[in-house]
C-alpha cells in the first residue's frame, strides 16, 4: 500500500482517485471544493493544504485544469513544494504547457524529488473505467516505481521521454481529437442536410475505413444531442491554445488546428464552453443554419 496524495477532485480526478483507493492505497486529499463523500467515507484523509498532502504522502498526484492552477498548487504559500521532503515523487496528470512543465520539474528536482508529467486521454468514461491513456515524461526510475498506480487508472501507459514530453504528446493527442470531431461534425451535417438519416449514416460508416472512436462516441452525441460534459469545450480550447503557442515558438504552421480552435471559440462565444467538446458541431451548424438532428 502506498500513501498517495491527490489534489484536484473534479470530473476526472474523483474517479481516478477512487480507482487508486479501490486498489488498496491510502489517499490524502485536498481541493478547493468539498471533497467527494465516496472517497472520504472509505478512509481517504482530508488535508487542509497542498503542503499537508505532501507531508503525509510519498507520491503526490495533481489533476487540475490549466498551467496556472498547477503552478499555484505546487508553489503558492502552503503549496505542495513547501511540504516535500527528499525522495518523494510529484506526478502532474493535468494537461498543461510543456515549457512550464520543464520549469516545474526543475524546481521540484532541486528539492530532491522526482517529477513526472503524465497527462491522460479518455475523458470521464475512461477515468471511471480505469482505461485512460497515460502519456508520461520524466525519469525511468520514477516511472517504474509508480507504474502500478498508473495501471489502476489506465490501460495504455507509455513513458515517452523526459519531462515535458508527456505534455507534448497530450497536445498532439488533442490536435488529433479536435480535428476528428470537426470531421465527424461536417460529415454528419452534410449527410443530414442532404436528407439522409444521420444515425444510420453513422452506423454505416462505423463499418468502414472512416470508423473511429470519435465517430462512435461523439458522433452518437451529435445525433442524440447529449452534450453533457465528459470533456468541456473550454478545456479543449486551452489545449489547442497550447498547440498554437507551441507552433509559433517552433516556427511551424498548424492551419487545421487553428480552424478547430476558432470553431471552439465560436461555441464559447455562444455560452457553450461548459458543454462537451463534441458540441463543436454546434458552431458548424450555426454557420450552416442546419442542425444534424433534433434534440
Amino acid at each position: 500500500m502506498a500513501k498517495v496524495g491527490f489534489i484536484g477532485l473534479g470530473i476526472m480526478g474523483t474517479p481516478m482517485a477512487a480507482n487508486l483507493q479501490a486498489g488498496g492505497h491510502q489517499l490524502y486529499l485536498h481541493d478547493r471544493r468539498p471533497l467527494p463523500v465516496e472517497l472520504t467515507g472509505h478512509g481517504a484523509v482530508t488535508c487542509a493544504s497542498g503542503a499537508e498532502v505532501a507531508q503525509q504522502s510519498d507520491i503526490v498526484i495533481v489533476m487540475v485544469p490549466d498551467t496556472p492552477h498547477v503552478q499555484a498548487v505546487l508553489f503558492d504559500a502552503h503549496g505542495v513544494a513547501s511540504g516535500l521532503s527528499s525522495g518523494k515523487i510529484v506526478i502532474d496528470m493535468s494537461s498543461i504547457s510543456p515549457i512550464a512543465t520543464k520549469e516545474f520539474a526543475s524546481k521540484i528536482n532541486a528539492l530532491g524529488c522526482d517529477y513526472l508529467d503524465a497527462p491522460v486521454s479518455g475523458g470521464e468514461v475512461g477515468a471511471k473505467a480505469a482505461s485512460l491513456t497515460i502519456m508520461v515524461g520524466g525519469p525511468e526510475k520514477a516511472f517504474d516505481k509508480v507504474k502500478p498506480l498508473f495501471e489502476l487508472m489506465g490501460k495504455n501507459i507509455t513513458l515517452v521521454g523526459g519531462n515535458g514530453d508527456g505534455q507534448t504528446t497530450k497536445v498532439a493527442n488533442q490536435i488529433i481529437v479536435a480535428l476528428n470531431i470537426q470531421a465527424v461534425a461536417e460529415a454528419l451535417l452534410f449527410a443530414s442536410k442532404a436528407g439522409a438519416d444521420p444515425a444510420k449514416v453513422r452506423q454505416a460508416l462505423m463499418g468502414g475505413f472512416a470508423s473511429s472512436r470519435i465517430l462512435e462516441v461523439h458522433g452518437e452525441r451529435m445525433v442524440k444531442r447529449t452534450f453533457n460534459p465528459g470533456f468541456r469545450i473550454e478545456l479543449h480550447q486551452k489545449d489547442l491554445n497550447l498547440a498554437l503557442q507551441g507552433a509559433k515558438a517552433l516556427g511551424i504552421s498548424l492551419p487545421n488546428t487553428a480552424t478547430a480552435q476558432e470553431l471552439m471559440n465560436a461555441c464559447a462565444a455562444h455560452d457553450m464552453g461548459q458543454l462537451d467538446h463534441s458540441a463543436l458541431c454546434r458552431a458548424i451548424e450555426l454557420m450552416s443554419n442546419h442542425q444534424i438532428a433534433q434534440g
